[in-house]
C-alpha cells in the first residue's frame, strides 16, 4: 500500500485516482449506507470538493482502496464553509445543529471528511494499515499548512481504531444516532501528531 496526497491543482499528477476515490465514495455512502447526497450513477461529489480541499488516498497495486478529504476550518467557498460549521449553522438537514457546542474557525484546526475504504480491504490487519496511511496523509497535509489539530464527524467506533493506531482521538461533541444508516456519530478531535508508535497487528 502507498499513500498519495494532493489538491485540485495537482490531481492530474495521479491519473484517475481522484475520480476513482469519488467512485469509491458513491459505492459506500450512497449504495451501501443510503445517504441522500449529490451523485450520479458513477460517483459522489459534493460542495466541499472545491479548491480548498486536500485529499489523502491509499493505493494498492495502482488501485484506490481508501481515502479521505481535509480542509481548514477557515474555509469559505461561495455560500459554504466546511461541513461541520455549516451543520452548526443549520445548513445541512441530515446533521443536527447541536452536534458541536460551538463552531470552530481557526487556522490550526482542519476538518476531515468522507473517510472510506474499499470492500477489497478485508482483513483487520489490512484495514488498520489502510486507515493508518490515510490518517498519516491527512495529518501531514494539515501540519504542512500550519495546523496542529484534526476534527471529524465520524462513527464512534473510529475513535477506538484511531487510538489503537497511536492517535489521541477524543470526542468533543454529543453523540447522535443517524436514522438513515443506523450508525452512531460524534465529533472527534485529535492532535495532528501521532502520540506513539502503533502496536503490531
Amino acid at each position: 500500500m502507498e499513500n498519495i496526497t494532493f489538491d485540485l491543482s495537482s490531481l492530474h499528477s495521479h491519473g484517475t485516482a481522484f475520480y476513482d476515490y469519488l467512485r469509491l465514495r458513491k459505492h459506500f455512502f450512497v449504495d451501501t449506507l443510503g445517504w441522500d447526497i449529490p451523485h450520479n450513477d458513477s460517483v459522489e461529489m459534493d460542495q466541499y470538493d472545491n479548491p480548498l480541499a486536500h485529499y489523502s488516498l491509499v493505493l494498492r497495486a495502482g488501485r484506490v482502496i481508501g481515502g479521505a478529504r481535509t480542509m481548514p476550518t477557515t474555509s469559505s467557498w461561495g455560500q459554504h464553509t466546511y461541513m461541520l460549521r455549516d451543520a452548526v449553522a443549520g445548513k445541512l438537514a441530515d446533521i443536527p445543529a447541536q452536534v458541536m457546542g460551538a463552531e470552530v474557525r481557526a487556522p490550526e484546526v482542519w476538518e476531515c471528511t468522507r473517510l472510506v475504504m474499499s470492500d477489497e480491504v478485508a482483513s483487520h490487519q489490512d484495514r488498520a494499515r489502510c486507515l493508518s496511511l490515510i490518517v498519516e496523509g491527512l495529518a501531514e497535509v494539515a501540519r504542512r499548512h500550519g495546523a496542529n489539530e484534526l476534527m471529524s464527524l465520524s462513527p464512534l467506533s473510529l475513535m477506538r481504531a484511531l487510538r489503537q493506531l497511536g492517535w489521541a482521538a477524543d470526542r468533543i461533541g454529543e453523540p447522535y444516532d443517524n436514522p438513515g444508516d443506523g450508525r452512531r456519530y460524534a465529533v472527534l478531535s485529535m492532535p495532528a501528531e501521532r502520540q506513539r508508535a502503533a502496536a503490531r497487528h
